[in-house]
């Protein structure tokens, strides 16, 4: 996020305001303003914005803003520490106010919500600028073509979601004018609540972006150099920012977009029904001119069997991934399921590591298995029972009694196993930092879900336990475990019933889902499953709950079709399979809601 730095010093504002006095008169603004402003009063005339609008025109809110909903837990941190001067406003990408807390400001209402901040409708403001050009803008006073706010200072911060190339919306602090200032004085406020929704949104990206994500993330956890391909975009850690120059990267860019060609063009790898997160070839090696010798790995990315992108790694811990993708490294922790490549990626380097007891963090989505694994990793050092704590409980003292029991030489201190070391409070963390100081060698084995904001002494922590880290990869990454979580996963049946078995139908049907909630989310349908079931013989698909019995597409969709699938899905679900309040919720009508279901073959379900 960078900032427009245009901001004119009070100094000027004077003038300012007889320059839009003149522009308002009809006659030319004169030489001092600058153009891109004179262009926006311009722009607001053309749209016929009345100079005296009494308040900002409404439009019909979103009924279910998946921005708002996103953004709603880092604005209620932010709400109350707001100033009674200083009004705090999210804004989406059609420039609608959505939310809005903190301080009154002219112009507003309690209500905000369906508030239209676009230049057609109310002319030159912070909002409409920064999703205009994508970067933070701030106005003041007589920069703005209403009368209503020559009173006011806006800054706003664009909101990006993961992959995206435009704003998703804006985060925007407004204050009184104030004199003897060249800056916004909620700058600092706009950006902190700006990153915090983004990492909420980072949490909650869906597929096939997410798949993509994740596939970069999980290189970049290894301190791979590591860019991440779709053909219209790009993301660059900050190794491969310094290795790779400018035309090194588009090279790569190119060479992912002919990936992506022939993956439509020919009749393997799009086609070739491949779960999500599979490879449709082998890596392909690619020389890289910058430094001598070095070369890129390109491995492909499928997602419901099209190939959605490309990851380019240059680094040594590509080839670590690559001889721990050899069978038998997997099994040496045990009590741990699943055989697909990503999960013996992450268990062999978990095995590797718990050769020494050092510190270890565990990194992944919630519900993927990150407790499992380190009760494993534990077990696989022979030591004494570990020392469970869940910081998510807030239990106080826990974390400094094992520190100082650490640090006095209690030999009899047992391991921690730290659960959601995200939610550790000021103290623990202070313990922890001052024990790893003098012991950078504890045995500590934590948890870690990204996607909450953290602050420095917590950050400081974490980057000093993911030096020695494994990242875990979500379930719609591993769907050949499946089959063999389920036999793990279902109770132990009643004398005289069954095991639970699933049918092939069934099994596709689970294997096709995101699992948003991963294992532990599998692990609830087994036995919502069982306990409601009363048919004998495998699981069908039509005894699964309503999200996941819904048949396959029958034909190939084009992004915008699968998008506009899913959130029909999500609307069904959301509404208990009521397609009239689903059709509702989503503003179109009944019929129109039917048809769709139709026409992606979901009115079966």
């Amino acid at each position: 996020m960078t900032t427009i730095d245009d901001t004119p010093a009070d100094s000027a504002l004077s003038a300012l305001r007889r320059a839009r006095d003149r522009f308002l008169s009809g006659r030319p603004p004169g030489d001092g303003v600058p153009e891109d402003l004179a262009e926006a009063w311009r722009r607001a005339r053309f749209f016929g914005v009345p100079r005296d609008l009494v308040a900002p025109p409404r439009v019909r809110p979103p009924e279910d803003s998946p921005l708002l909903a996103a953004a709603r837990p880092a604005l209620d941190r932010v709400a109350p520490t707001l100033s009674d001067e200083m009004g705090l406003v999210l804004v989406d990408s059609r420039c609608r106010a959505l939310w809005s807390a903190g301080g009154r400001y002219t112009g507003t209402s309690p209500d905000v919500a369906g508030l239209d901040l676009s230049e057609e409708a109310v002319g030159h403001n912070s909002a409409a600028l920064a999703l205009r050009t994508g970067r933070r803008a701030e106005v003041h006073g007589p920069e703005h073509f209403l009368d209503l706010w020559q009173e006011v200072s806006a800054v706003s911060v664009p909101l990006y979601e993961p992959t995206a190339d435009r704003p998703a919306g804006t985060i925007t602090v407004v204050t009184p004018l104030g004199e003897g200032r060249t800056g916004h004085p909620g700058a600092a406020v706009a950006e902190a609540t700006a990153h915090a929704v983004e990492t909420e949104l980072l949490g909650r990206a869906r597929p096939p972006e997410r798949v993509l994500l994740d596939a970069y993330l999980r290189q970049r956890a290894d301190g791979a150099a590591v860019v991440a391909l779709d053909g219209s975009s790009r993301l660059v850690s900050p190794e491969a920012a310094r290795l790779l120059s400018h035309e090194t990267l588009a090279r790569l860019e190119r060479h992912a977009t002919a990936l992506l060609r022939d993956a439509d063009a020919g009749p393997e790898g799009a086609r070739s029904g491949k779960p999500e997160g599979a490879r449709s070839r082998a890596p392909e090696e690619i020389a890289v001119p910058d430094v001598p010798g070095l070369t890129a790995r390109m491995t492909r990315v499928v997602h419901g069997g099209e190939v959605i992108g490309a990851v380019a790694t240059v680094c040594p811990a590509a080839r670590r991934a690559r001889a721990a993708e050899r069978p038998g490294g997997h099994d040496r922790l045990p009590g741990l399921v699943g055989t697909s490549p990503p999960w013996r990626v992450a268990v062999s380097r978990a095995t590797e590591l718990a050769l020494a007891a050092e510190p270890l963090l565990l990194i992944g989505e919630p519900g993927v298995g990150k407790t499992a694994l380190a009760r494993a990793v534990l077990d696989r050092r022979g030591a004494a029972a570990p020392r469970l704590v869940d910081a998510a409980e807030q239990v106080a003292g826990e974390v400094p009694g094992w520190c100082r029991a650490l640090a006095e030489g209690d030999g009899g201190a047992p391991p921690l196993l730290l659960r959601h070391a995200e939610r550790l409070g000021q103290s623990d963390v202070a313990a922890l930092l001052s024990l790893l100081e003098e012991r950078p060698a504890v045995p500590l084995v934590a948890t870690h879900t990204p996607g909450a904001p953290t602050g420095p002494c917590l950050s400081r922590l974490l980057d000093i336990l993911s030096a020695r880290s494994v990242t875990l990869p979500p379930l719609r990454e591993r769907v050949e475990d499946i089959p063999a979580l389920l036999a793990v996963l279902a109770r132990r049946p009643s004398p005289g019933r069954p095991p639970l078995t699933w049918s092939l139908d069934a099994r596709r049907a689970l294997e096709q889902h995101i699992w948003p909630g991963n294992v532990a989310e599998l692990a609830h349908v087994v036995r919502e499953v069982a306990e409601r079931r009363r048919a004998t013989g495998p699981v069908r698909r039509e005894e699964l709950p309503y999200g996941l019995r819904v048949p396959p597409a029958t034909r190939r969709l084009s992004g915008m079709e699968r998008a506009e699938r899913t959130a029909i899905l999500e609307a069904l679900r959301r509404h208990g399979d009521n397609k009239v309040r689903a059709a509702e919720s989503l503003g179109i009508g009944r019929a129109t809601l039917y048809r769709k279901l139709r026409a992606y073959g979901m009115d079966q379900a």
